[in-house]
């Protein structure tokens, strides 16, 4: 997997391309937990959304935020992790124009940053959120949330309680024109640790199927 340098809000960041063949396949981004606590793009969730995305036929991007691995700059609460989602989008989309869709997958802090992308980005059709810490970050922003997408959370998760996802998702579902699914994965926690990872993105990977035969957004 070409490991590739792209321009950053803050210099350069680091990050793993994996293209397909066809000029026009979809395209998805991939974004790591929170970069204080370990988080980095070889993460295990990140990793393994990454496979499931290109193994469907995407053109997949995954990268390091600022101050994390080789990526220049230092964490910034948030904001200008935000600023590097929407710069590895740029670069995403400059490398394969032709692309009818794209979507973005977040898993816990990425998540956050990933749904916050949304608002930002008109052109992403479709979201995975993975254990949104919905009980440490406000989601309010998402009013309306712009595009259908999937939260998958395990129910045994006592880093960000499915109680407060279960909120988060209850009032996401009262918007019209979009539709939000949650899944919950039974006995999983937070990192999705084995047997409980392949349940999680076989669910992943069933959804985006179903989605990208279906036209609505």
């Amino acid at each position: 997997m070409p490991e590739v340098i792209f321009p950053g809000p803050e210099g350069r960041l680091e990050g793993r391309y994996h293209p397909q063949k066809e000029r026009d396949a979809p395209i998805a981004i991939i974004l790591h937990p929170h970069p204080q606590f370990g988080g980095t793009m070889n993460n295990k969730v990140v990793y393994n959304l990454h496979y499931a995305f290109h193994r469907m036929g995407f053109t997949v991007l995954r990268f390091n935020f600022r101050g994390v691995g080789r990526s220049q700059g230092e964490y910034d609460q948030g904001i200008g992790e935000l600023s590097d989602a929407a710069s590895a989008l740029d670069y995403l989309q400059s490398m394969n124009n032709n692309s009818k869709h794209c979507w973005v997958a977040g898993f816990s802090f990425g998540a956050w940053i990933g749904m916050q992308l949304l608002m930002r980005r008109p052109e992403i059709t479709g979201f995975i959120s993975v254990s949104p810490p919905a009980n440490m970050y406000d989601f309010s922003f998402l009013a309306p949330c712009p595009s259908s997408g999937l939260i998958i959370n395990g129910d045994a998760d006592r880093v960000a309680p499915p109680a407060d996802t279960a909120t988060l998702v209850g009032k996401l579902q009262e918007q019209k024109g979009i539709t939000v699914t949650h899944e919950q994965v039974e006995g999983a926690g937070h990192f999705f640790e084995d047997p409980h990872m392949d349940p999680m993105i076989g669910s992943v990977s069933d959804y985006v199927k179903r989605r990208l035969t279906e036209t609505s957004r």
